[in-house]
Order: structure tokens, then C-alpha cells, then sequence
């Protein structure tokens, strides 16, 4: 029996571990997908925005997987020192597949990008999605727009739409999602009035798709505003025909906005384009006020220089969406430069070499590029070159059962029926609230709702 642990249930973890499952190559393959957290799902859960609700109906193609007679679901088990390391982990399994993404953002490198008030767009969205870390780590705790009317939001991605989108947003239109009440109230009571979302290239760079664009235009009481002037500032605008259809029908839906007139509506969401961030500028109360930006032009090689113009634009909120970065795990080979872990066809590489049984999945593997969907051919390059190693690591015995080990080592495993329970406190905190299902977003929260099983078999 080949045993593997894939360390991060989001879906470079699960669909890794449906390929090791679904396979026919080596026969009894048995997968323990490992999470930090007691909650499966990954950004799915975390990161997808709450009013998107048939992205997060993936879950339930998640959940399939981890429901297999074949896959354990182990959460609030943490690699790292300790707890455990990698060559522990070694020692229960004959491989290891690591799906950990990339947990930090990039920074601007600009002056004044730390002051009260600037964010990146992760803390914003980890905040919103009852990420239990939000309230550990401290950066929620002013509401985020509490006090605000003006925001910024830096990137023209397809988070920084959804940022964007999640600050203009009603309160009716959140009022059926699973965000957190407090969450909720916040937002329901913000003045926000004017966000802009601003991009350093132009319209037919920008990176977010057609579909989550479109969606700005449908928001309640908001104009959305385009400067038909920086638009044309992109060659690739004034003739869209040499674009990717996906960046054509980009440019298209801000052509339409561009040729609008505003309608003096309630909220003011403005797409800017060829403007770089040079610096933040707090107000009298020390928090951010202002965000100068430079003008950019487009370079003739697909880039941006500076022009030397600058322009200030007020902001009380600052959200940098420009992009993710993997992190070290103690234990694993690195390249800082990338943000990656090296490896050859998903093999982790140690000074060149490939290191048995160690694997790489997902955005530590890649980088922070494609869609949920991305994640599926990367996972499955994976696991052929796993499968292709079977052979050899199948002869190295395992000396304890891994459940047994993690206990030993003072961890305290959610197990699938603890997950189970968590969910059904979720709905329950819904029904209490007279919504429908309401994510906890504490750690005691969380861990109280999956002691129930324990307790309810200790009484049994």
C-alpha cells in the first residue's frame, strides 16, 4: 500500500489527491490530505468573494474527492517547527505533495505603502470571508471602512474587482451570502462613495476576466466611470483586433463605459489605467489620506515608462492587489526569486537533485498564474511523476500509523466528521441570525464547533 500525505485542501491539494485515487497505475493508494486549517476548501473557501456563488459551488466537487473511501481529511495540522517537519512527515509517508500556494502578497516598494489605512487586498478579503486569522492577526479590527468615503484600490486583476466590488456593495446584496455578520454590519453601514481601481498598464493588460468585469456595470446606485483619454492611451484600444478574444472583449465592455454618460448615482467606482503608485501620504489623524501616482506610457515592448507627470488621488483606504507570493516552509529547498520551490516535472529538487518522495503542487510549484482550474494538468504532472516513482518508494517501510504520530506530537487533528460539524454550526449561527448559512471567523469558534464530535462520542 503506497501511503501519501498532500499537505493543503484548496484545489491544487484535492485534485492531487483525486489523481492519485482515480489512477489505476499502482494499486491501494491511500491519501491523508493535510490542512493548517480546520476547514477544507483552501481559497475557495477564503478567497473566493461570498456573492460568487457558483465559483464557491465547487466545494461540492471537492468534497467528493475528500469523501473517498481512500482520502482522510486532516486539518489543524501545521508543517512547520514545532510541530512537524518535512523529514518527519518522511518518516509516516511514503511521499509528500505539497499544495501550500503562495500565502503573502507583493509589495509596491513605495514610501508610506504601511501606514494605518493601507492594506493589501488579502487582509481585506481574508476579513470578509471569516479567514479565522483576520481577527488573530489584528488588521481587522478598525472595519477596514470604517471613516471612509474614498478608496483606492491598486491592480486590475480579477481580486481587485472583487475588492472593488465588495466596497460598493449593498447591503441586500450581502445579506444572503455566508459573510460574517460582523463583517457584514460593517460593510451594510460604510460611506464609502468613490473607489477608483487603478492599473499602471493599459486596458488590454489588464488581467482580470470579461465575466467579473461585466459585473461592476450591474452594480446598484454606482456609475462606473472610464476616461476614454487614458484608454486611448493604449495602442492595443484604438485597435483591439490583434488582442486574445478574452482581452478584446475586455476592452469592448470599457469602450462601452467610456462612450456612457455618468448618472449622478449614489457611488462612483472610476477604472483607471497607465498611472503607477509612487507614494502614500498619511493626513493629520496618521492615517493614509493620499495616493500620488505617476503617469505611464506605454514603452513599445508590451511595458510602461514614466512620464513625470504625477497625480494625487485621495484615499482613506488603500488595498494593493498586485499579486501573490509563496513563502518559505522550514524544511523545503526555496528560490527566493521566484517565490517557488525548485523542482523538475513536480519532483522537489534539493541542490539539483530530485529528493524522493518530496513533491510539489499549485502555486508553490508554478507560481501565483491561471485559474481555479489551472490547478487540475499541474496537480495530475504531479502525480505521473509520483506515480512514476512508486515503485522505489513503496519498499521503504513505515515504522507508525501517521493519526497516531500527529497525537504524539501534541497536534489534534480535525477529522471529516469534526469538518461536518463545523458546517452545521455555520448553518445553525445562520438560522440564529435569520440568514442562511454565516461562517465562523475565530479559531475558538472553529475549534468549538469540531470538539462537538469528540464530545458527543466521549458521551456515547
Amino acid at each position: 500500500m503506497l501511503q501519501v500525505a498532500v499537505v493543503g485542501s484548496g484545489p491544487s491539494g484535492v485534485y492531487a489527491a483525486q489523481s492519485l485515487v482515480q489512477q489505476d497505475r499502482v494499486p491501494d493508494v491511500r491519501v491523508d490530505v493535510l490542512d493548517r486549517l480546520p476547514c477544507p476548501y483552501g481559497l475557495v473557501r477564503y478567497g473566493v468573494a461570498p456573492d460568487h456563488e457558483k465559483i464557491k459551488s465547487l466545494q461540492n466537487n471537492l468534497r467528493a474527492v475528500l469523501e473517498h473511501e481512500r482520502v482522510r481529511f486532516l486539518g489543524s495540522v501545521e508543517i512547520g517547527p514545532g510541530t512537524l517537519l518535512p523529514d518527519r512527515l518522511l518518516d509516516l509517508y511514503h511521499a509528500v505533495v505539497y499544495c501550500v500556494g503562495a500565502a503573502t502578497d507583493r509589495r509596491l516598494g513605495v514610501p508610506g505603502e504601511d501606514l494605518p489605512g493601507s492594506y493589501s487586498a488579502t487582509e481585506f478579503v481574508s476579513w470578509y470571508s471569516a479567514h479565522p486569522d483576520a481577527l488573530t492577526d489584528g488588521y481587522a479590527q478598525d472595519g477596514f471602512v470604517r471613516d471612509v468615503e474614498s478608496a483606492v484600490v491598486i491592480g486590475v486583476g480579477n481580486v481587485a474587482v472583487d475588492v472593488a466590488r465588495m466596497l460598493v456593495r449593498g447591503a441586500a446584496e450581502l445579506l444572503p451570502t455566508d459573510m460574517p455578520d460582523a463583517a457584514l454590519g460593517v460593510l451594510a453601514g460604510s460611506g464609502v462613495r468613490e473607489v477608483s481601481m487603478v492599473g499602471r498598464r493599459g486596458p488590454s493588460q489588464a488581467r482580470f476576466t470579461t465575466k467579473e468585469l461585466r459585473e461592476l456595470g450591474a452594480l446598484p446606485d454606482t456609475d462606473v466611470v472610464v476616461d476614454p483619454a487614458e484608454l486611448a492611451l493604449d495602442p492595443a484600444y484604438i485597435d483591439p483586433s490583434g488582442l486574445p478574444a478574452a482581452s478584446r472583449r475586455n476592452v469592448e465592455v470599457l469602450r462601452g463605459w467610456a462612450e456612457r454618460p455618468a448618472q449622478g448615482l449614489a457611488r462612483r467606482l472610476r477604472l483607471r489605467f497607465f498611472l503607477r503608485p509612487v507614494s502614500l501620504t498619511a493626513g493629520a489623524a496618521g492615517r493614509v489620506a493620499l495616493t500620488r501616482f505617476e503617469r505611464t506610457l506605454p514603452d513599445g515592448r508590451g511595458g510602461v515608462t514614466g512620464s513625470g507627470q504625477y497625480e494625487d488621488i485621495p484615499a482613506e483606504l488603500v488595498l494593493r492587489s498586485v499579486g501573490y507570493r509563496g513563502v518559505p516552509l522550514e524544511g523545503l529547498p526555496f528560490d527566493a526569486e521566484r517565490g517557488t520551490v525548485p523542482h523538475a516535472a513536480g519532483r522537489v529538487l534539493r541542490n539539483g537533485v530530485p529528493s524522493p518522495g518530496e513533491y510539489v503542487a499549485g502555486w508553490i510549484k508554478r507560481g501565483p498564474t491561471g485559474v481555479i482550474g489551472t490547478n487540475r494538468p499541474c496537480s495530475k504532472e504531479t502525480v505521473q511523476s509520483l506515480l512514476d516513482d512508486a515503485s522505489a518508494l513503496e519498499r521503504r517501510p513505515l515504522q507508525e500509523d501517521p493519526l497516531t504520530a500527529l497525537r504524539a506530537a501534541g497536534l489534534r487533528p480535525v477529522e471529516w466528521p469534526g469538518w461536518l460539524a463545523i458546517e452545521s454550526a455555520e448553518a445553525e449561527l445562520g438560522r440564529s441570525l435569520g440568514r442562511g448559512v454565516v461562517k465562523i471567523p475565530d479559531w475558538a469558534g472553529l475549534r468549538a464547533a469540531a470538539e462537538r464530535v469528540r464530545d458527543q462520542e466521549m458521551r456515547g
